[in-house]
């Protein structure tokens, strides 16, 4: 079991890329969908929480990255199920458009490739999603949770968070995360990858005094010291990376 707090679970128990379930009433969001082969994870953290696919009721997307959109797909076939994601990333989990990124800092091998061999054993290629339900900037989605959108572009163009102000609750997907899939390094920080860094730092900002002790990043473990502290230590990370 990889229970996080009340109702919520990530599916495995690796945080090298991260899936959470969020459970209200019996039924169930996915934020994000991992990678394609951490499907058999999700049936067995569904199982823990005493609950099934049949429980589900919606596939809600941070951003449309290849490692982000993994099952999504099956899961919208198989169960009939709405995959929502912003406007802005649509064409890009519907696989239309190239991944923007670009990488900056250094790379460790070791760290690096370990993190390469676990997406290819775990289907680094994702599947497109076909058909996508779109969500804006402040929305609060009417699924299980009722998670409220906040829009913090520079990953991706559409890149978002989902707050759960009643639980103190906070989605980072990638505008931040705990590991650096590239170093290795850990605690706060922004991805190695990013469509527009410097806006991905001044995104930040948007996160900035939400009522969220909880936050629960894309890569890496959970923060539990509240989302300002994850901002100054993400921003402080950054100013060593930058060029003097």
């Amino acid at each position: 079991m990889t229970r996080v707090a009340e109702g919520i679970h990530r599916v495995g128990r690796r945080s090298t890329v991260n899936a959470y379930l969020l459970e209200e009433g019996g039924e169930v969001t996915v934020i994000d969908a991992g990678l394609r082969g951490q499907w058999s994870l999700l049936l067995a953290e569904l199982g823990t929480m005493g609950r099934s696919l049949a429980d589900i009721r919606a596939v809600v997307l941070t951003h449309g990255h290849s490692d982000h959109i993994g099952f999504a797909e099956r899961l919208r076939t198989e169960r009939n199920l709405p995959v929502w994601v912003h406007d802005l990333d649509s064409a890009l989990a519907r696989g239309e458009i190239p991944n923007p990124a670009k990488q900056a800092g250094g790379t460790r091998p070791i760290p690096f490739l370990s993190f390469l061999l676990y997406a290819l054993r775990n289907g680094a290629r994702p599947t497109p999603i076909q058909v996508v339900s779109t969500y804006g900037d402040g929305a609060t989605l009417e699924v299980p949770g009722t998670p409220r959108v906040i829009l913090a572009p520079g990953h991706t163009p559409g890149s978002c968070a989902l707050h759960v102000a009643s639980r103190s609750v906070l989605f980072a997907g990638d505008t931040l995360g705990t590991l650096s899939v590239t170093t290795g390094a850990t605690g706060p920080r922004l991805s190695p990858f990013n469509a527009d860094r410097a806006q991905a730092l001044a995104s930040l900002q948007r996160l900035w005094g939400l009522d969220a002790e909880l936050v629960l990043p894309g890569h890496g473990d959970p923060w539990t010291l509240g989302i300002d502290s994850a901002i100054v230590q993400a921003r402080e990370a950054e100013a060593v990376l930058a060029p003097r």
